[in-house]
């Protein structure tokens, strides 16, 4: 009888939990008490009539015991169905909620995990949808933009070769023009290819926040005088930090250039850097107006320009998603925030470890 209790749950594996515990925890268990009390009986030398009361004592007992074991198995069952069918739910886009009344402690404590787990499934199919989203204006806008430049670049091929042109040095100038625009379309895209795909090359090195900032400074000012813009960097401590130097000053020419082009002329971008616990904030200070609040999340998403007003022309809305993906690749993080009379973009980096 024992062989058969231990050789009964690894048959009965594959049914229902119902009758395996009828079979394992009731029916061996009553059909070995029953054998023992009949074998007693016997050896007892008990009356025939005593032995006939024993055994018909021990069926009903074994009977009322199946049965209560059956309908409490029907219930643990019934309750099981409902944490199936709240895990099938997620990928239906059903909710997670826990069984009302869960039957067994154990399919209590399921409940929490799984609306855990079906929380995570609704964030990540939220950010699924927002990268797709992301993605097909991405399309949309970078076929547009090279759309423009090819445009020009036909006619005035077409031009050239009619005769059309007085004076095809001009023309020459400007094809070039839109060549280095075109270029540097793909070249952006080539960079953030290569952020997304976490195989962008990072030489890193200490260097000093000051000398960092001031060869940004320096590469902007010409584009700063062009736009009447004053470029100033307020007071910072040489800071040491730990970064690529290549990659970081595309950060801050990008942000330089970003806010250049946003602020009207006679306005001020201001660059400055400060120590915030075991960070550095580097932040560039513009005159655009402000960000709408509801376009504030999406600042650094690939594609985004904000309104026709703030859109650059030579732009391709690639620049500030380039900034964050190099920013993360430091470990860092970027932000922004709008300010009196315009916004300030925040680059937030560790301090080098030696500091």
């Amino acid at each position: 009888m024992a062989k058969i209790g231990l050789l009964a749950p690894r048959a009965l594996r594959h049914r229902s939990l119902s009758p395996s515990l009828a079979v394992v925890a009731v029916a061996v268990a009553v059909a070995a008490m029953l054998a023992g009390t009949v074998s007693v009986a016997w050896g007892m030398f008990l009356a025939s009539h005593d032995v006939s009361a024993t055994i018909l004592v021990c069926a009903i007992a074994g009977a009322g015991s199946v049965a209560i074991t059956l309908f409490l198995g029907q219930q643990v069952v019934a309750g099981s169905k409902a944490p199936v069918t709240a895990i099938r739910a997620p990928g239906n886009g059903g909710g997670c909620s826990a069984p009302v009344d869960p039957p067994t402690a154990e399919l209590a404590e399921l409940g929490p995990q799984r609306a855990a787990t079906g929380a995570k499934l609704a964030a990540s199919r939220e950010r699924e949808h927002a990268l797709e989203t992301s993605r097909r204006e991405l399309v949309a806008w970078i076929s547009h933009d090279l759309r423009t430049p090819l445009t020009a670049l036909r006619a005035m091929a077409e031009a050239l070769e009619d005769g059309m042109v007085a004076d095809p040095s001009v023309y020459y100038a400007r094809i070039r023009i839109e060549v280095e625009r075109l270029n540097a379309m793909v070249g952006d895209l080539f960079e953030l290819s290569r952020i997304q795909a976490g195989v962008l090359p990072l030489a890193v090195s200490p260097m000093s926040v000051y000398d960092l900032v001031d060869d940004a400074i320096g590469g902007a000012d010409l584009l700063a005088r062009e736009h009447g813009v004053r470029l100033i960097g307020e007071v910072m401590d040489p800071l040491p930090i730990e970064v690529d130097g290549r990659a970081m000053t595309r950060v801050l020419a990008n942000l330089l250039v970003n806010a250049i082009h946003r602020t009207p002329a006679d306005g001020t971008v201001a660059v400055a850097a400060t120590r915030e616990a075991d960070t550095v904030v580097l932040s560039v200070t513009d005159g655009c107006g402000g960000i709408p609040d509801d376009d504030l999340p999406r600042v650094f998403d690939p594609g985004w320009r904000g309104t026709s007003a703030r859109t650059t022309p030579a732009g391709a809305g690639l620049g500030l998603a380039i900034v964050r993906g190099i920013v993360e690749a430091h470990s860092g993080r970027t932000a922004v925030h709008n300010v009196l009379g315009g916004c300030r973009f925040e680059v937030v980096l560790p301090v080098a470890r030696s500091c």
